[in-house]
């Protein structure tokens, strides 16, 4: 059976465009035809400067919002990264793989690392070297799949780079995987400034829409949602971001395809209004299903224990063969040492 890993990373609140870009799918489409293992990515949290309690917020928040919009843990696994400690054993083998140069071109780093120059902060050395930590998350379960927006789409070639390396130097011992893209709605873009992504870390507030976010909140976002110069309602990311970004929200809420529907609007009122309603009603029974999980927290915190350990006991025979391939010395077992312990005395 195909096996499908992503995750989502708790460094601010779940938006339109991680639902739209990811969550809907792997609710509606990769658990149902998959092994899939969906992760809470904390680790990668760290790679900033953040406050702890926010970052145990938001994985929390993030892990209920995952069940909320339909994941379901008879189906597929849901976990938190720091929760498997393989993760980690594994990132740092996939370092003494990977190059200095390979990290230095990520996109990514050189936005995220200009943006933390800009304030004044350092750079932290995680900031740079997290790709490789997130190879060893889709590498250490012998992934098929990985289901992103076209903006990881770069790690997921890297991924793929770093398991041909391993196993050509080593010896097979990971699957080699590949990004899958929704068709519709891959990249939502900012409301105020349609030529950016919608991410959940900006804090661009009036252009984001948050899973959370209350229906009249949501209304007035889209309503003010910037457009273009003319009049005419065109389904050009070019030369019309603003209007495109609209039809290609409205079209991934109703089923609808952008470009015919950018022929059915003759006002931007009009085309605003009906983006907001759909958006409303989409986001309507995620937010049910949030309160109620919200309530019942000791559900949430069984779920996360028994996908840690399932997530657990498929990871650590991958990240054994990789220690034993790039020759690192087997630990001895319990039986073993008492054995050498008894000789020795």
């Amino acid at each position: 059976m195909t096996r499908v890993f992503s995750g989502i990373k708790p460094t601010g609140h779940l938006t339109l465009g991680n639902y739209l870009g990811a969550m809907r799918q792997w609710a509606a489409v990769d658990q149902h035809r998959a092994d899939a293992l969906f992760c809470i990515v904390d680790l990668h949290a760290l790679t900033v400067d953040h406050d702890p309690a926010r970052v145990r917020r938001l994985s929390r928040q993030a892990a209920t919002l995952l069940l909320a919009v339909g994941l379901d843990p008879a189906l597929c696994t849901v976990f938190v990264q720091s929760h498997v400690d393989e993760h980690a054993r594994l990132s740092y083998v996939l370092e003494c793989v990977a190059t200095d140069g390979e990290m230095r071109r990520m996109i990514q780093y050189k936005e995220k690392a200009a943006r933390e120059r800009e304030r004044g902060g350092s750079v932290r050395l995680s900031l740079l070297t997290y790709p490789v930590l997130m190879a060893a998350d889709i590498l250490v379960y012998g992934t098929d799949e990985v289901p992103v927006g076209d903006d990881q789409a770069q790690h997921v070639e890297l991924t793929r780079d770093l398991a041909v390396r391993f196993n050509q130097r080593y010896g097979h011992t990971f699957v080699v995987p590949k990004a899958t893209l929704p068709a519709v709605a891959a990249r939502v873009m900012n409301l105020q400034e349609p030529t950016s992504k919608m991410g959940k870390s900006d804090d661009r507030g009036p252009g984001i829409v948050y899973l959370l976010d209350e229906p009249d909140v949501v209304r007035k976002k889209i309503m003010r949602a910037v457009t273009d110069s003319g009049r005419e309602i065109v389904y050009d990311r070019e030369e019309r971001p603003g209007v495109t970004n609209l039809l290609e929200i409205l079209a991934a809420c109703t089923g609808g395809n952008p470009e015919t529907l950018s022929g059915v609007y003759e006002s931007y009122g009009s085309l605003k209004k009906d983006t907001a309603e759909a958006v409303v009603e989409l986001l309507r029974p995620v937010q049910e299903r949030h309160r109620a999980l919200c309530a019942d927290p000791g559900y949430v915190e069984g779920v996360l224990r028994d996908g840690a350990e399932r997530a657990r006991a498929l990871a650590r025979p991958t990240v054994d063969a990789a220690y034993r391939a790039i020759g690192l010395l087997p630990a001895a077992s319990d039986t073993g040492a008492g054995v050498v312990l008894n000789a020795a005395r």
